[in-house]
């Protein structure tokens, strides 16, 4: 286990921390590293009372472009993981879930980062006021798991927690976990 010795933070801001640190590696050496400090988020797959899934396409400023995703977001302070998967659902989709099922979780980039985002799957809808932050731009987009599928496949759909949540829910329905 790696130990960090100290901290000299390069950059402070409301979504992350960066930092040059040093660590106390487990074979005993010493080395620096850039390491992004981030609180962690939560997503959740929405599943429609017909069936299909609710996907969103949000304009992403970091790539220039609107993309396919579930609803997500950064964890606030003293917010659950599913307190904030809740709240990310009725924001950015204008539903609420009467159960959230843990997909389990990951983390988004180790080499680098300690984001860790936990997935949910949201059962049991109902539709409520979308509640979009001021610099949100998002369209609802429902679809089929095939369809959801054939995005991933054809590079439509190139976002992570968004297809290890597609690949959870498959799982779940073929062992007939749901």
């Amino acid at each position: 286990m790696s130990k960090a010795l100290s901290r000299q933070s390069v950059f402070a801001g409301q979504v992350l921390d960066v930092g040059l640190e040093q660590h106390l590696l487990p074979n005993g050496r010493q080395s620096s590293f850039e390491i992004i400090r981030h609180p962690g988020g939560a997503a959740a797959l929405p599943i429609l009372p017909d069936g299909r899934l609710l996907l969103i396409r949000q304009f992403r400023p970091a790539i220039g472009e609107m993309i396919y995703e579930i609803p997500a977001g950064r964890l606030e302070p003293d917010e659950s993981a599913q307190e904030c998967a809740e709240r990310e659902l009725i924001e950015e989709a204008g539903y609420a879930a009467g159960e959230l099922k843990p997909l389990g979780g990951f983390w988004s980039t180790a080499g680098f980062c300690d984001e860790y985002i936990h997935l949910f799957l949201a059962c049991d809808l109902r539709e409520v006021s979308q509640a979009l932050e001021p610099d949100e731009v998002i369209e609802l987009c429902p679809m089929t798991l095939a369809e959801a599928f054939a995005k991933v496949y054809s590079g439509q759909l190139p976002d992570g927690k968004t297809q290890l949540a597609l690949f959870h829910y498959q799982q779940m329905t073929q062992n007939g976990n749901l």
